[in-house]
Formats: structure tokens, sequence, C-alpha cells
């Protein structure tokens, strides 16, 4: 069985306090920011490594990658955390050097409710594009039936819910999107904000879910752990190769494989629609952005620590929480860069 991602919401809270009366003296507090999309991993990681180095605590705000980009560059946080990978000129823009740090890969899923269809939709990635596009607006559109044979598909509109705010979930969703259908790429593009065609805003991973969960016949995009601990269904996709496929830790590593060959030294990546028929077509890789040269030499002496932690032990957490660890060639290199930093 897979724990309950629950937990580790509850366990961040225990962790996130911060400097707690009377231990101050003995306690470094390490503040950090951005990615909903990693949350519930991050949480189990802090707090799971509280128990390893009881004088580092971590407070994280759980914000969007839009938020963690601009604290870490405005340096009001010790790290930022994103999945979507700086620009050249958000680089430029850093006081010092930025440097990314992959920690996992996670599955960005299209989730649904619609009443008395429980599970099993399949979706091909024109269609996704058009319901985000607002010209496939009802459940029952042929285009959509097509794929769904024997699926009792309602004829009522489709309720589209998007991110808000500025989100690494919405830079690898409109990277798939883009990719895939022409028009999108031309109206609307893709990055951490976009002018949403049609649709709801949720904040956070966590808002989106929870709109779908209280909203019938709505549709939206979250990370795969979202929907699980939500219990929503999330549809199989049809990918490159043709195939529809399920989200999985699996097919998020098939669809990893191919581009890892090419793998930059900055980890500065995009792993959407990428080739294999087991290959999950919206999956991305999360960062942790970390500057190279430290302010305070103690935090950041406490932050390597960490940062090889989450690379052995960590990485062993990740597929229980729906995260597909790094690829062993992946790690080796981040043992390298992680060595930069001082």
């Amino acid at each position: 069985m897979l724990p309950s991602i629950r937990k580790t919401f509850i366990a961040l809270a225990l962790v996130s306090v911060g400097v707690v009366a009377g231990q101050a003296s003995a306690e470094t507090l390490i503040n950090g920011a951005g990615a909903t999309f990693p949350y519930p991993l991050y949480s189990k990681w802090f707090s799971e490594y509280a128990k390893v180095d009881a004088s580092v605590k971590f407070n994280y705000q759980s914000i969007g990658s839009g938020g963690g980009i601009k604290q870490i560059t405005a340096q009001t946080v010790d790290f930022g955390a994103s999945d979507k990978f700086l620009s050249d000129d958000e680089l430029k823009a850093a006081p010092g050097k930025l440097i990314h740090i992959p920690t996992v890969m996670g599955a960005v899923v299209v989730t649904y409710n619609i009443p008395g269809v429980a599970k099993g939709l399949k979706l091909n990635s024109e269609d996704v594009a058009n319901i985000f596009l607002g010209k496939i607006t009802m459940w029952n559109d042929p285009k959509i039936a097509d794929d769904n044979p024997g699926v009792k598909l309602p004829a009522k509109p489709i309720i589209v819910v998007h991110r808000s705010d500025g989100s690494g979930t919405t830079s690898i969703f409109t990277d798939y999107l883009t990719g895939v259908n022409s028009e999108w790429g031309q109206k609307v593009g893709k990055g951490a904000s976009v002018k949403w065609p049609v649709g709801l805003g949720g904040k956070g991973n966590e808002g989106v879910a929870g709109q779908i969960k209280t909203t019938p016949y709505s549709l939206g995009y979250v990370e795969l752990a979202y929907a699980f601990e939500n219990k929503l269904p999330y549809a199989s996709l049809k990918n490159k190769s043709g195939v529809f496929v399920e989200p999985s830790i699996h097919s998020t590593s098939a669809a990893a494989a191919a581009a890892l060959k090419h793998m930059p030294a900055d980890y500065r990546i995009s792993l959407v629609n990428q080739p294999g028929k087991d290959a999950y077509p919206i999956v991305g890789f999360t960062w942790l952005l970390v500057y190279e040269q430290q302010k305070d030499a103690l935090k950041g002496r406490k932050m390597v620590e960490f940062l090889n932690w989450s690379l052995h032990k960590g990485q062993k957490m990740a597929s229980p929480m729906l995260y597909a660890p790094l690829p062993d060639s992946v790690q080796k290199m981040v043992e390298k860069t992680i060595k930069t930093i001082k």
C-alpha cells in the first residue's frame, strides 16, 4: 500500500515551525520557497532529515515556482524550488551564480470529476489542447467519445480549471500543449503564467485539486501525487508514439530515458513529449535553486549536507510518493555539482 501523503503535510507542520523557544541557539534555520509540485515529497524529506541532523530546521513556503524564483533572486530565502528551469535572462538577473539541482521527476496529470465516470478516461493530446483553448466544450463531444467507446459521457459543459499563480506545473503543462497543438503555441504559448483562453483559476496544485474535487464536470491539471491524495481520477493520454499511457513511476521514467541521453551540464532540459511507447507525455524535473557562493558559511555547509542526503537516502522515498527518482547517471552528475557549492 502507498503511504498516505497527507501524513507528510502534518509532518511538515511539525518541522517547519522554525526556531522553537529554548532551541534558537542550537538550530540553523534554512528558509526555502517555491514549487507546490514536489511539496509532498519535500515535506517528507524535511521531517526525516530532522532525525538525521537535529541542528537544522527547514521552513518551506509552498507558494508556486514563480514565487520561488522571485524570492531566491531577491535573496530573501536560502533556496528556491521550481519545476520551470530559469531562462538565460532570469539567471543574469540573479545577484550571483544560481545552480539548478534536479531532485526528482514527476508527472502532470489531467484529472477530472465526471459523475458516473470513476476512471478510465482516455484523451488524445490534440483534444486536451482544444479543451483548454475552449474549442471542445462538452463532455460528450464526438472527439472525446471516439476515444472512449462504452463510456457514458454526459451532455454537460466541461468546466476547465487551471493555475492562477506563477507555476512550474503550468510551465510543464503548457510546454506540452505547445508541442502538440500549433494553435496553442501561436495564441497562448508556454510559461509559468499564461493568459488562459477559458477556465477557473486555483492557487497551487492544492487549489486546483480542491476545485476539481468539489466541482462536478470539471477538468484540470495537477501533479500526480495531488490527484492520488484527493482520490481524483486521471486520464490516460496518447503519447508521441500513438499509445494511450497512464501516468506512473514507470511511464515517467520511460519519458526521461530518451531525453537524458542529452542531459546538459546545467540540467535545463524539457522532458515533455518524449518518444517511446511507454513514455507518459507530461513529465518534468523539479529543481532546487541554490547560489554557488553561499553568504552564510554554516547554512551553506548544512545545505550541502542535506542535498547529499536527498540525493541518496531521499531518492528511496520518491517512488512510494509517486515521484520518479533520478537515474543513476544524473545522480552522479548532481554529486559533482553539489561539490561546487561553497
